[in-house]
């Protein structure tokens, strides 16, 4: 992909939302009068980078899907993109994933530093229960979210994900994937089905569904608990949500092998050349340009169980193919 492209025409369904999302953003990064100022800028800096928005407008999206109000769903957002924006400051750190570039600025730990940065996410993490506690003004509804929240932000998905990707790329009695110059190659002297190692393939899916997959999921049970969703519609959203998270990161890894690091806003190739597991690595393009059209017609399958009212869900859908082309 160049950097000469067009913008997709593609719909994401959720431009209008943009707006509402960046004004609560902007209002919750008031974190008290004890708060030091460099640490508030540096947490602001993170929560108010320029970005898609995505998992807020999903908190936005179920709600209505389910018929209730997006304002409802609001401290619901507002608290997941806090959770998001904490995850990225840390995997960025040199300790983690090294990056120095985030939506086309300067990492947190390299526009401040890296203790500052540590404790920027160490305070986003904490506001983002605090601001649940504070703006669900229903007890049992606040006690619920807060619990979803945790548990996704736990060492059992996002942190149990972010560790067991890291350890992947130690990992040293598993053969090494199949290099990005030949990813997607079509050579006749090549099985390249004996060279999918399926074990892999589904320690990488787990991760994912941990590490990204976990805060698609909870985003959009948080919109459709605070608004009272039936037992049905959040059954639905929780599997929309496992083929759109698992889409989204599939797509994710072929835009690291193919995109340019001015049109993507991050470094580019990294991920291969550190030998992590990638679905481009494992799959090649093609076959994971394959694996993301499926996990789409997947999704597409559980919006359209809402009618009219999945129109969002499924232009989102489209919207994550279009970006891995």
């Amino acid at each position: 992909m160049s950097s000469n492209r067009q913008k997709t025409s593609v719909d994401c369904g959720f431009d209008d939302l943009r707006p509402r999302i960046e004004q609560a953003l902007t209002q919750a990064c008031s974190f008290g009068n004890g708060c030091p100022d460099r640490l508030g800028e540096a947490m602001s800096y993170a929560l108010l980078a320029p970005g898609k928005r995505l998992r807020p407008a999903l908190v936005m999206m179920a709600a209505e899907c389910c018929g209730g109000s997006m304002e409802d769903a609001m401290p619901g957002a507002v608290a997941v993109e806090m959770i998001h924006a904490y995850s990225l400051i840390h995997d960025d750190l040199p300790a983690m994933d090294d990056d120095d570039l985030r939506r086309g600025r300067p990492t947190v730990h390299i526009k401040y530093d890296e203790a500052t940065a540590i404790l920027a996410g160490d305070g986003l993490l904490a506001e983002a229960f605090a601001h649940l506690s504070q703006h669900i003004t229903d007890p049992s509804k606040a006690i619920e979210a807060i619990r979803a929240l945790s548990l996704a932000a736990g060492a059992s998905h996002l942190v149990g994900g972010q560790a067991d990707d890291l350890a992947a790329e130690q990992d040293t009695k598993l053969p090494a994937p199949i290099p990005p110059k030949t990813a997607g190659c079509q050579d006749d002297t090549l099985d390249w089905s004996e060279l999918i190692d399926f074990p892999r393939l589904q320690h990488l899916e787990s991760i994912h569904r941990r590490k990204t997959g976990a805060l698609f999921s909870v985003s959009l049970d948080l919109g459709a608990m605070l608004v009272d969703a039936n037992d049905r519609q959040r059954q639905w959203l929780s599997s929309y949500a496992a083929a759109i998270g698992l889409a989204f990161q599939v797509v994710d890894d072929l835009l690291d092998y193919t995109a340019e690091a001015t049109t993507l806003g991050k470094r580019t190739g990294k991920d291969a050349d550190r030998g992590k597991l990638t679905y481009p690595g494992l799959l090649g393009l093609d076959g994971a340009r394959q694996k993301a059209q499926e996990l789409v017609a997947s999704a597409h399958r559980d919006a359209d169980k809402f009618g009219d009212s999945g129109r969002r869900l499924r232009l989102l859908a489209d919207f994550v193919l279009e970006r891995s082309h």
